[in-house]
């Protein structure tokens, strides 16, 4: 009896489970994986008027899945609006303008990388399909027709850089390199740099010829931000990546590549002479020996002896003698620094300047600068960072040398200018250094000023 009543149990429980299961199908029957697919409107005109530009594709997923959207032309090709993402149960309703992932079409070649690209004007079969997780794969299909599509390209046309190796460190060589590229069409441009660790830098457009976005050619004249203050990226490899934008969602790319090196803020600066001042004056008698013309240099001075002058009293020398100086600048940056002649030693009449020295300022070179009260120019008289054989040289593509003071070293610079003016009204008058770098700042603008006494040559 005892047996038979557990049977009678257990086949009661598999009744009422079957019962259970029968009106669990009744009440709510199996659903397909996807349902109520479709776009609306089916038919768009893909080209900014703000008419019938965009249409909208709705489904219902009712497990999780992975889904793709493919459109498929009269001519049998594919392009994927969604292709391989997962999804979970929902109702979706996503905006389609006609931009597909991009493509190239049979015997199109194109000034750049099509990343996204509206679909040729036609009439195109849709397909949804769906795959869970469990592997079962669903299909809904109907129909979409694109008319009137703008299809033009945002190309990017003639993309050039120049130069491809390039140091942005305010030496005045190869400081910037400039990219330029042509723009067929109305599209917005992002220009950026890619390192090797995938950091993305910015680089602004010039906007001197162009407006932001519109047709023709764009500039871009990148110097890695130093002249703003900004350390540049690091030395190294980096891609060059501009991407166009237009109206309508289509998006073109072009790379290149660009080598940073010798790249860094400059830092250089007048550091003090082993008796403690910063600028070491002195005087010394004349000699016709020292006379430079622009043809002809004269004989350099010799570098003046350390002396126990604390820099506090004036010097007094007479008229036509030689005023003759000393200090040493350091760079402390991490960059070389560039600088250029006339060199260490050099004397100066009063009323010469550099230039007739046959050197000329030049964009990005450092050099000491003298100037006094009465001078009638800024800065003169100025000298190279040491002399020729003490710096690193770099012989250039263009058969010229430039000398470069490394980091971390010292170079030590004297001269004299010989004081053949005397104005009463300003007699004794200052005279001081500074460190110049030209055409972009002068970093130490009054160094070690001293009072100049000058006495009348006896009659």
């Amino acid at each position: 009896m005892r047996a038979s009543l557990w049977v009678v149990i257990v086949v009661a429980l598999v009744v009422v489970a079957a019962i259970v299961v029968v009106g669990q199908q009744l009440v709510q029957p199996p659903r397909g994986l996807i349902a109520n697919a479709g776009f609306s409107p089916e038919v768009i005109s893909p080209n900014a008027d703000g008419t019938d530009d965009v249409t909208v594709f709705s489904y219902t997923l009712h497990r999780n899945a992975r889904i793709s959207i493919r459109l498929t032309s009269s001519e049998g090709q594919s392009f994927y609006f969604r292709e391989n993402e997962a999804r979970i149960p929902n109702d979706y309703s996503v905006q389609f303008s006609g931009v597909v992932d991009g493509y190239t079409l049979p015997n199109e070649t194109l000034s750049g990388e099509p990343l996204r690209r509206l679909v040729p004007d036609g009439d195109y079969i849709w397909t949804l399909e769906a795959v869970d997780e469990a592997g079962e794969r669903a299909e809904l299909s109907g129909k979409l027709q694109v008319v009137d599509g703008d299809a033009v390209l945002p190309e990017l046309v003639n993309f050039s850089i120049s130069p491809t190796v390039f140091s942005p460190n305010q030496d005045g060589i190869a400081d910037r390199t400039q990219m330029t590229v042509y723009l067929p069409k109305d599209a917005t441009l992002l220009t950026y740099l890619v390192g090797a660790s995938g950091e993305q830098i910015f680089v602004p457009e010039s906007l001197l010829d162009r407006k932001d976005g519109e047709p023709g050619r764009h500039s871009f004249d990148y110097d890695g931000g130093i002249d703003l203050g900004v350390e540049p990226p690091p030395d190294g490899d980096y891609q060059v990546v501009i991407e166009a934008m237009d109206a309508e969602g289509q998006q073109m790319r072009v790379t290149s590549q660009i080598t940073i090196e010798n790249g860094g803020e400059p830092q250089a600066e007048i550091s003090t002479q082993p008796n403690g001042i910063d600028v070491l004056f002195t005087t010394a008698p004349y000699e016709d020996r020292y006379l430079s013309t622009m043809d002809i240099p004269g004989e350099a001075i010799a570098q003046p002896e350390i002396t126990d002058d604390l820099g506090f009293s004036s010097i007094t020398m007479p008229v036509g003698d030689l005023l003759v100086f000393q200090l040493t600048v350091e760079n402390y940056g991490r960059t070389p620094i560039r600088t250029s002649g006339p060199w260490a030693g050099t004397v100066y009449q009063w009323d010469q300047v550099f230039g007739a020295m046959g050197e000329y300022e030049q964009s990005g070179s450092w050099r000491v600068g003298i100037q006094c009260s009465t001078s009638s120019s800024s800065w003169p008289y100025r000298w190279g960072l040491g002399q020729p054989d003490s710096l690193h040289q770099i012989e250039s593509n263009d058969g010229n040398t430039y000398y470069y003071l490394l980091p971390g070293e010292r170079a030590v610079v004297w001269g004299a200018v010989r004081m053949t003016e005397l104005i009463a009204a300003r007699n004794p008058q200052q005279c001081w250094a500074g460190l110049i770098h030209e055409d972009v700042a002068v970093p130490n603008p009054r160094v070690g000023a001293r009072d100049i006494l000058l006495t009348p040559l006896s009659s």
